[in-house]
């Protein structure tokens, strides 16, 4: 076989066995395996250039990025297993029970510190399908409202800082976590204002679809100071997290670490923070980990061969088909990247795909903080797309049997059309998520330095300046 021909080839078997079922961190690292020993008798690289993986194993391991992702998974799992988000919405519906989808509201506002906690859109939209939606539809809710703004309001796992997603994705792209953070905070916060926009609007023009609970009185002291109890703790231990790393206080690793001790005495002060719920915590944590380890690891060694058959100039020479510019590679690569998420997990896509494509855009000098968020936020608007959208099946598995399928493919439509508004606000004004260029300073050493005369120049320099004629 031609040498030329390895790469793709490596890459359309990688392909065929995830089609066909195959766990990809086994599948990942069986392929690598099968064409690394083919590169050695080929003669593409020699046997030693495998040796490099343990190199790669270590920097895995050695990245700081990486070492925050155990603790933020366990202080969302802590406070998922304590029951903090069935308060929040509770105290949140009390709170705006007279006015026509108060409930949707408070979903809204629950799903997005409910994400921003557990940093997965499927563990987002099955808390939220399971805690919001039987009292919607008790409420006379139609279904469709009530499905579309549930699953939109997990999906914001993808986006909303301090998410996994955005983690892996700053280790993927080698970006500062700090810059991503700061970069998807805008981007989020102006989705869920569309969200909520949205949902005012439809319900006040037609409250029919999303009815207040006539028989509950005003909104009272006590029930603002219900909200306040019940979202004041999870709501200020985000904050608490978000702005120490922010401000430099603490870094990303850190950070997570105060949030679990953080978690742990929210879950004690409520006494709901059992042996058996703190196990079932870390047991998952330390499940969840480890798959995304594995994944990882065959990733890397799957990189590896892929990089020994100089697979990297074959997917440069693949975008050099396209018209030059920014432009086109990036309306390329979203759509792409929007195609696979019908098919594909985040972890695959961001352990397989974007690692082929981020040496590209820092090649065309793509600001690659804006990349980062501009993948989160495709992501979120195809795992929404109906049929195919992930958490559209994650709703499907937890709705009554009386909730078709078709409202909740159809609930999601408006708020996919409002993703993909967010999208091209992204593209229009891609100063919203991206990081300005580093100010040019110079030190009073430096200053002095430029202003003295070189050792060199010796007295007859003046003549020597003279333009030529």
């Amino acid at each position: 076989m031609s040498p030329e021909l390895m790469a793709p080839v490596m890459f359309g078997a990688l392909v065929v066995v995830l089609l066909a079922g195959f766990p990809v961190a086994f599948s990942l690292a069986a392929v690598a395996a099968v064409f690394g020993i083919a590169g050695v008798l080929t003669g593409q690289f020699t046997a030693p250039f495998l040796l490099n993986m343990p190199l790669r194993v270590q920097g895995v391991f050695n990245g700081d990025n990486f070492l925050a992702v155990p603790m933020f998974v366990l202080m969302g799992l802590i406070l998922e297993r304590t029951g903090i988000a069935e308060d929040m919405l509770l105290a949140l519906g009390r709170l705006f029970r007279k006015q026509p989808g108060g409930l949707l509201v408070a979903t809204l506002v629950v799903g997005s510190l409910l994400s921003a906690i557990t940093g997965f859109v499927s563990a987002s939209v099955i808390a939220m399908g399971l805690i919001a939606l039987p009292t919607m539809l008790k409420a006379g809710y139609e279904p469709k409202l009530a499905t579309g703004t549930i699953a939109a309001a997990g999906t914001l796992a993808q986006m909303l800082p301090p998410s996994l997603v955005l983690i892996v994705l700053a280790e993927q792209v080698e970006v500062p976590l700090v810059e991503i953070f700061h970069a998807a905070l805008l981007p989020s916060a102006m989705l869920v204002g569309l969200y909520l926009v949205y949902v005012v609007a439809a319900t006040r023009w037609r409250p029919a679809l999303a009815p207040p609970l006539g028989q509950a009185a005003a909104a009272s002291v006590s029930a603002w100071k219900e909200v306040a109890v019940a979202a004041g703790a999870p709501l200020v231990l985000i904050l608490a997290v978000l702005a120490s790393i922010f401000f430099g206080v603490a870094t990303p690793t850190e950070g997570g670490a105060v949030g679990v001790c953080a978690a742990l005495l929210i879950g004690l002060a409520k006494r709901r923070l059992s042996g058996q719920r703190l196990a079932e915590a870390l047991t998952n944590t330390g499940v969840l980990c480890s798959s995304v380890i594995f994944l990882l690891l065959g990733a890397s060694f799957f990189m590896l061969v892929f990089r020994g058959f100089n697979g990297q100039l074959w997917i440069e020479q693949l975008f050099g088909h396209l018209p030059h510019g920014q432009l086109p590679f990036l309306l390329f690569a979203c759509v792409g990247i929007f195609l696979l998420g019908f098919f594909l997990d985040f972890f695959e896509i961001a352990f397989i795909v974007v690692p082929l494509i981020a040496p590209v855009a820092r090649k065309l000098g793509v600001d690659m903080v804006w990349f980062t968020v501009m993948v989160a936020m495709v992501l979120q608007t195809s795992f929404m797309h109906p049929p195919f959208g992930i958490a559209l099946y994650n709703l499907r598995s937890v709705a009554p049997p009386a909730v078709r399928t078709s409202d909740i493919y159809l609930g999601a439509i408006p708020f996919l059309l409002l993703q993909m508004l967010m999208v091209a606000i992204l593209v229009a004004f891609p100063g919203i998520a991206s990081t300005p260029p580093p100010a040019a300073t110079l030190t009073d050493q430096q200053v002095e330095d430029a202003l003295r005369p070189s050792p060199d120049l010796s007295l007859e320099a003046p003549a020597d300046l003279t333009p030529n004629k």
